[in-house]
């Protein structure tokens, strides 16, 4: 299903934008509008959990019979995701504070609470402190979720492999669960960081996604599927208006606002997902989501997720945006340059961090493949999909 990788270089393009461009300080009217739209890009990273559930618990479901279901499934995953994590995460903590002009610097301070990353915990230490309070590496808050999620899910779905009816109703019931206890700890005064950072408050996404890989997966699914875009588009949009409208007037249970705001996003995204993957190929959608710059933005988004922020963290650190406008002559301009100067860094780093250093781990994959997995997912592929 190519289109996936289209929706996957959406997701990364978006978080982008919201750490190059909205992050910057605002100077006049047409800055502050286009800082609000692209501040919604935070939400990118919900979007590559909604596809990580959904792809994720395709893979295991189709391959839920394999008698080497856990070790080809982690294999795997270890394959795609530790090389580049633990390698940037040596470079930090290990490399960067033996450079004499480094020393005493933010990125080599981070040294003290590397623990957290080194097991996954970014998102835990965050949610202790309350706060932004990593710098350069807090954006692994996110890929911490997803070690999480691999850790557990598998389990789950081998447990009921037998019952997919069941399984579903689990997905559906957790992914409720978890938008319900974002609601109620929101009414409990839970600062925001920790109802975006910790496992347990995103699930939501990520079984969202998941219910409708199995859904897609049974008899009649593709049709039934079909058939809830509209109204999960519906009810997700009355959602919408109804906070932005409640927010014009009153900042009262605001944080509330904001958990019933993802919840919709969410639905809004699963349509989003469920319509390229459903989208006849001929159409204008198919072809978008498809197109060559959606799709190697999707190929390089883990290394540009990673790298990026780097980039954007020491230019919003540094007011690198009021040095080139000093030079530019224009505050605007300078935040584009910026913008296209990182974005552009971000995807060469990505670009040759893949082809010379993780390609030759991902190439090992073929060591731990399924055959039932991949038959199972091309028939899906190869099912009418509607006109």
């Amino acid at each position: 299903m190519p289109a996936l990788d289209g929706v996957r270089g959406f997701a990364i393009l978006i978080v982008l934008l919201y750490h190059f461009v909205a992050q910057t300080t605002v100077t006049n009217h047409l800055e502050a509008v286009i800082n609000w739209v692209l501040g919604f890009g935070f939400l990118g990273v919900n979007l590559f959990f909604l596809l990580s559930g959904f792809l994720i618990t395709g893979i295991l479901y189709d391959s839920r019979d394999d008698r080497r279901y856990f070790r080809n499934f982690y294999m795997r995953r270890v394959l795609r995701i530790f090389p580049l994590y633990y390698a940037v995460l040596v470079t930090v903590f290990l490399i960067l504070p033996l450079i004499p002009s480094l020393r005493g610097s933010e990125i080599v301070g981070l040294r003290e609470h590397q623990l957290w990353a080194w097991l996954y915990g970014v998102n835990v230490y965050l949610s202790m402190k309350g706060g932004w309070v990593l710098s350069y590496v807090e954006h692994f808050w996110s890929l911490a979720v997803e070690e999480h999620f691999y850790f557990v899910w598998p389990l789950v779905v081998w447990w009921l492999r037998a019952r997919p009816g069941a399984l579903m109703r689990v997905a559906l019931s957790v992914a409720a669960l978890a938008f319900g206890g974002r609601v109620a700890a929101s009414l409990a005064g839970v600062s925001l960081v920790t109802t975006t950072v910790l496992t347990p408050y995103q699930l939501d996404a990520l079984l969202l996604g998941g219910f409708f890989a199995l859904c897609l997966r049974q008899p009649g699914g593709v049709a039934a599927v079909g058939r809830a875009i509209k109204p999960m588009a519906v009810v997700a949009a009355v959602i919408l208006l109804l906070q932005f409208g409640l927010h014009r007037f009153t900042d009262s249970g605001l944080s509330v606002m904001r958990a019933l705001r993802s919840g919709a996003f969410h639905l809004l995204f699963a349509v989003l997902l469920l319509k390229a993957v459903l989208a006849p190929a001929a159409s204008l959608a198919s072809r978008f989501w498809r197109s060559s710059p959606m799709v190697t933005l999707g190929k390089y988004s883990y290394g540009l997720y990673v790298y990026h922020h780097f980039f954007s963290y020491y230019f919003v650190r540094h007011g690198v945006e009021f040095a080139l406008a000093r030079v530019i002559g224009s505050h605007t301009l300078a935040v584009a340059a910026q913008a296209i100067g990182g974005v552009a860094a971000s995807m060469t780093i990505a670009w040759l961090s893949y082809e010379w250093f993780e390609k030759h781990f991902l190439r090992l994959k073929r060591f731990w493949s399924s055959a039932k997995a991949k038959e199972a997912t091309d028939l899906l592929a190869a099912r009418p999909r509607r006109a």
